[in-house]
């Protein structure tokens, strides 16, 4: 086998030398490639025409590539200018409802003599299926804060109570909470006895519902679905006029005497964010 091998390198080895040296002689004599070259040219066009082909098409691979990778650095730049300008447009965003939140709180200034509220941000929620609180970012070291402020959003609508104040946070709760109640004015009165007012108050039956209560309404008292309830100003602790909610239901007790309303806040208190809490108010006479 190894002798069959070696005489075959041998014949091609051979064979090469003696088209070379044919090559060389045909160059010579002819001053050009000759016909050996000719019939190599023929043979081998099929593959520098294939060798062409490959190259141009790795050559458009390539640039494809360099075009995909400008793109897609391209695409970056653009995602981050909009990012950029998404933020912009939620911090204008933001902006432009603290500005509203201030102007009504300025109008709330003026409805009263001596008005003077501060505002303050929710910085969590007391987790307690026994009551309903929440915690500001404003106590006695940082602001004119006491217990017992009213606080409420900067249209005027109540939505608790400061029970406890700390150095630089307070608790307040809220008016669906068991401990919180406020005098309010309930609607118009046919007697020169009544005057209309009564009490709002939480009531743990109704809490997690979203509802309070108003009870002991006299029964000379009209006082109809959708109806709202503002403070009355009775007792100093709130501002007169504070809006409480909106009634729900008016319902006779059980033993059937005297009736009770549930009231729904205006406003969704476990999605507020920004309160207003009053440090100074005078009632109208």
């Amino acid at each position: 086998m190894k002798a069959l091998i070696s005489r075959r390198s041998i014949i091609i080895a051979s064979t090469a030398l003696l088209i070379a040296i044919i090559t060389l002689i045909s160059v010579s004599v002819f001053s050009s490639a000759g016909p050996v070259t000719g019939v190599a040219n023929t043979i081998t066009r099929p593959i520098r025409a294939l060798a062409s082909t490959v190259a141009r098409t790795f050559g458009n691979i390539y640039a494809s590539i360099y075009r995909y990778e400008e793109l897609e650095r391209r695409n970056e730049e653009l995602l981050g200018r909009i990012a950029r300008y998404e933020a912009d447009h939620r911090y204008s965003i933001a902006l432009a409802e603290e500005n509203d939140r201030l102007r009504a709180a300025l109008e709330m200034r003026h409805r009263y003599e001596g008005y003077n509220q501060e505002m303050a941000t929710l910085a969590s929620w007391n987790a307690d299926n026994w009551s309903s609180s929440f915690v500001i970012n404003r106590g006695y070291s940082n602001s004119g804060i006491t217990r017992g402020n009213a606080v409420t959003t900067e249209e005027g609508v109540l939505l608790g109570q400061v029970s406890d104040v700390r150095a630089n946070e307070s608790t307040v709760i809220t008016v669906l909470d068991t401990t919180f109640s406020a005098a309010v004015f309930v609607g118009g009165t046919g007697s020169d006895d009544s005057d209309g007012t009564a009490t709002a108050k939480g009531d743990f039956n109704f809490m997690r519902s979203g509802l309070l209560i108003i009870d002991h309404i006299d029964d000379d008292v009209t006082l109809l679905t959708g109806s709202t309830i503002v403070t009355s100003g009775r007792g100093g602790i709130f501002p007169a006029g504070l809006t409480v909610g909106e009634v729900v239901n008016v319902y006779t007790h059980a033993s059937g005497i005297g009736r009770y309303a549930t009231v729904r806040p205006l406003r969704d208190i476990y999605t507020i964010r920004t309160v207003f809490f009053i440090i100074e108010f005078e009632n109208p006479e």
